[in-house]
């Protein structure tokens, strides 16, 4: 027999959500990963680069997965359980985390990076990512597409106006990007399969990924949890799709 309802969201209630570690799932919902490789592609340009930033570096998983950092690293992050997580896991790499909220300027003087990474921005400053880099600098980052798990915030929340499904578009995002006085090299987006195979899955992923639906609370949104658990017991797992875009643009020398 499998466990029931409440007993699914008292543990997805109970399980820590700091950092950017999704292991908690593991065996219970499946993402299926971007083709590009992004750490992968990060960790090549961090190699090459005399000093770079992280911004928005969650718990510092994903930067501290790079093989080799350049002489001068920095990150910053602005939600105190990850600033904790994370200033453990960089510091020994020789990263200096700075805790500052997400909103413009960045706490670095102009021209200091000739690399600037991201991955998953909740939002990108343009015009203080092309202010902090050096002339031929790039900004190199995998963001969060439109439309991204809508299955589950129409789910919660009903149907989404078209502007709110097109925010975080790549067209939109690129305008943004050369009105700062950037050169979009390239974006490429891809949509990935999801699967939530039990309703506590679904917990921990909403108050891990907390714009998915704001303001969620497991009370606040108990009916609509129990009507998702019974479709689960019913149907299968919950399918949704997440957007992700490859993003690189450079500050012309």
């Amino acid at each position: 027999m499998g466990r029931g309802f409440e007993e699914l969201l008292a543990e997805a209630e109970a399980a820590p959500v700091a950092g950017w570690d999704f292991s908690w799932l593991d065996g219970r919902a499946t993402e299926e990963r971007p083709s590009w490789g992004y750490q992968r592609q990060m960790s090549r340009r961090l190699a090459r680069a005399t000093a770079a930033l992280d911004i928005q570096t969650g718990g510092g998983e994903v930067l501290a997965g790079a093989e080799i950092l350049p002489p001068t690293m920095a990150a910053t992050e602005s939600w105190p359980p990850n600033i904790a997580k994370a200033t453990e896991l960089l510091h020994p790499r020789g990263v200096v985390l700075v805790a500052t909220p997400d909103e413009p300027p960045l706490p670095f003087g102009d021209a200091a990076f000739d690399l600037v990474t991201s991955r998953h921005p909740a939002t990108v400053w343009w015009t203080e990512i092309a202010r902090v880099l050096r002339p031929g600098g790039t900004y190199f980052a995998q963001h969060v597409g439109p439309a991204s798990v809508f299955e589950l915030t129409e789910f919660f929340l009903g149907p989404q106006p078209e502007e709110i499904r097109r925010s975080r578009h790549p067209d939109l995002e690129s305008a943004d990007a050369r009105a700062a006085g950037l050169e979009v090299v390239e974006t490429r987006p891809e949509r990935l399969r999801m699967e939530f195979t039990d309703i506590g899955t679904v917990v921990y992923f909403l108050r891990k990924v907390i714009w998915i639906v704001p303001g969620f609370t497991v009370e606040r949104h108990r009916a609509r949890l129990r009507d998702l658990h019974d479709r689960i017991e019913r149907e299968g797992p919950f399918v949704a799709h997440s957007a992700r875009v490859l993003f690189e643009a450079v500050k012309p020398a």
